[in-house]
């Protein structure tokens, strides 16, 4: 065994190495030129074939020890191609594809190797093998198509393509199969290419490349069938806005601008606007180049309209956005599009049968008839839809007395005077209200026809007496007049008889009957006396009470103190002395008082800065707050004392002089007499300080 060396000196050397300058010295070593081999010289054929047998028996050893690493099968093909023995380089090739047929890279060094030494037979060979076993891999048929083509085979160059083409590949197969005939100007075998190839892959862009193919050869005629064709072949799923706006771009090339635009509004209208954001920026600059100023107004319609798409989309239910696309629609002025905004809006019926719920939806309904009768002049459909409308209607749970009135002017206009009344009987039997009571007798008043009226007035006051709207109206027969009135004041309820009387007296007024007028005044009169005067004190007292509680528990003080003010002034007028005297004791006092003022950034802190400002003390609060009293007269006194009014023997006398006339001891009045000026000499000096 080894003795391990002991270290005699174990102190720090002199010369210390650090990591950095290790560091150094291995780059620089490591920039230095590396070792080569020096060359060996072959003298003799001797030599060589020693050579070439050490070389033979590396390979082989190597592949022996790992014969799928395809890298030393390809650096043993090599080497022997570089010596020139092509077959030993072939016998490698062959051995290696035995261990692995399946990497690229073997099949095309092979065919290289091959093509190189101009063995084309032998290349064309292992092409065909190749695609026969991996007839996935483009590599290969894209090598074996430019082989025969740099070789000018272009007939099995186009035999190859087709071989390839039955395992229909990738687009970019297509593609340079078409390119290949298009170098050859052959525009008819590109053109079945193209067929084929649509069939195999239909996507929009590959119908784009055929027809502009189609145009770049002179042939429009076909590029516009092939638009038209993909159009129609793929639908509205599966079209993009690319096929339209290279179809519109297409027709303003060839000067078709008619054609184009209406490509670009069949396209607007078909596709939805997440869809279509390009080709609305497309057809704008269309119309700014070729268009006038009715074509830049389509393309602001159509963008509104699909904005307008989109929001009845998510709610179909707002009315209001349905009222916008219809006026949208009027101002386009397209009657079929009109229509159908119209349809859609009405079909929309509230899910909820309750008035508010239907007030603008019934609008939807009453523009459209209104739209169908004075802008398209069609009367029919126009009656049709107010019929429609009062068919939907639930007028048994409530009704529109603007529908049957609007239907029944609609029928008057058209000279259908029976269908205006039967319309309104209709309305009256079925849901009767004030104001189709109104609009029926306003109409038949117009028309002149005053027993008609009358009769409305009977039913109408039948089925409501209590109206006095309803009894004051007339229809100039005086007799009539005064006895309906008569009839009307003699009813014991009525909502507002106050308006009937003074109607009343209006009327003989205006006939200049004072005297009839001047006995109704007197009836009114004897009539008020029944009403009991305290009994409205009492009530408007009432009113007040409540009004001043409720604000003296939120504590609205300014308030409060108005409504005293009104309260007393309302006593002074209308009430008696025991009223006012009560609101008296509830009038309050202006004080000034102190505060400190806050800071403004919302923090709540004080800044140290004191205000001045106005506060009501009621005496009902004053009431509640024993202790605040107290401090009002302590400050009461302090004021008085600097004012020279009031000094401290005076009040002792006075103090003496009442406990005196108590009963009291005078000794011991005196004594409280001289404690209680000292105490108040005491508070004096305690506010002076």
């Amino acid at each position: 065994m080894q003795r391990t060396s002991k270290v005699k000196n174990k102190n720090a050397s002199l010369v210390q190495i650090t990591a950095e300058q290790l560091l150094r010295e291995a780059q620089e070593r490591s920039s230095e030129t590396p070792h080569v081999a020096p060359k060996q010289k072959i003298a003799d054929l001797e030599e060589l074939n020693d050579y070439r047998q050490k070389k033979r028996k590396g390979f082989e050893d190597a592949i022996r020890k790992n014969r799928n690493h395809i890298g030393t099968w390809l650096k043993y093909a090599q080497w022997e191609e570089s010596q020139q023995e092509i077959e030993r380089a072939r016998s490698v090739f062959e051995r290696s594809l035995d261990v692995e047929h399946r990497n690229q890279s073997l099949w095309i060094k092979y065919a290289e190797m091959e093509m190189k030494h101009k063995n084309v037979n032998m290349a064309r060979n292992i092409f065909d093998r190749a695609v026969a076993i991996l007839p996935r891999v483009d590599l290969f048929w894209y090598k074996y198509t430019y082989m025969e083509e740099v070789i000018d085979n272009v007939a099995g160059c186009r035999q190859v393509f087709e071989r390839w083409m039955s395992w229909e590949p990738s687009e970019d197969a297509w593609l340079a199969y078409i390119k290949l005939e298009k170098r050859y100007s052959e525009n008819a075998r590109a053109r079945a290419v193209f067929q084929r190839f649509i069939g195999c892959h239909p996507q929009p862009k590959n119908w784009l490349k055929w027809a502009k193919f189609e145009e770049s050869i002179g042939r429009t005629d076909f590029a516009r069938e092939i638009y038209e064709k993909c159009i129609e072949t793929l639908g509205e799923e599966f079209v993009d806005q690319n096929v339209y706006i290279s179809f519109a771009k297409f027709e303003t090339r060839l000067k078709e601008l008619e054609r184009a635009r209406a490509i670009y509004k069949y396209a607007l209208s078909k596709l939805p606007k997440s869809k279509a954001e390009n080709l609305h920026n497309v057809y704008s600059q269309f119309e700014k180049q070729h268009g006038g100023r009715e074509g830049i107004e389509d393309v602001i319609v159509t963008k509104r309209r699909v904005k307008y798409e989109e929001e009845v989309a998510a709610n179909s239910k707002d009315y209001d956005v349905w009222f916008d696309y219809t006026r949208l629609e009027e101002s386009a002025g397209d009657y079929e599009k009109i229509r159908d905004c119209y349809e859609r809006a009405i079909a929309e019926v509230p899910l909820i049968k309750e008035k508010r719920f239907w007030r603008r939806y019934i609008y939807l309904w009453l523009f459209y008839a209104v739209w169908e009768e004075k802008v398209a002049k069609d009367i029919d459909r126009a009656k049709q839809i107010y019929t429609q409308c009062l068919n939907i209607i639930p007028h048994k749970t409530f009704t529109f007395a603007k529908v049957w009135l609007n239907y029944a002017k609609f029928l008057i206009r058209q000279d259908d005077i029976p269908g205006f009344r039967k319309a309104l009987g209709t309305s009256i039997g079925m849901c009767p209200k004030d104001r189709l009571f109104r609009g029926y007798i306003d109409l038949e008043l117009r028309l002149q026809e005053v027993d008609r009226v009358r009769t409305l007035y009977e039913k109408y006051l039948s089925w409501n007496a209590g109206n006095s709207a309803a009894w004051r109206r007339s229809v100039g027969d005086m007799d009539r007049c005064r006895g309906i009135f008569e009839i009307a004041i003699g009813q014991e309820e009525l909502e507002m008889p106050e308006i009937l009387w003074k109607a009343y007296i209006d009327v003989e007024v205006e006939e200049e009957e004072y005297e009839k007028a001047r006995a109704l005044y007197e009836r009114l009169l004897k009539r008020s006396e029944h009403v009991k005067p305290s009994d409205r004190l009492d009530a408007v007292r009432r009113v007040f009470t409540r009004g001043y509680d409720t604000l003296r528990k939120k504590g609205e003080k300014a308030d409060r103190a108005f409504l005293v003010e009104t309260w007393r002034e309302f006593e002074k007028s209308f009430g008696d002395a025991d009223g006012l005297k009560n609101v008296e004791g509830k009038v309050p006092r202006l004080v000034k008082k102190r505060r400190k003022v806050l800071l403004e950034d919302g923090s709540g802190a004080e800044s140290g800065v004191w205000e001045e400002y106005n506060d009501y003390l009621f005496p009902d609060d004053e009431t509640e707050r024993p202790n605040l009293k107290l401090f009002e007269m302590a400050h009461a006194w302090k004021d008085k004392l600097k004012m020279g009014m009031l000094d401290s023997d005076d009040e002792s006398d006075d103090d003496d002089e009442e406990e005196d006339q108590d009963g009291e001891n005078k000794e011991s009045g005196k004594e409280d007499g001289g404690s209680s000026s000292k105490r108040k000499r005491n508070s004096s000096d305690s506010d002076d300080d």
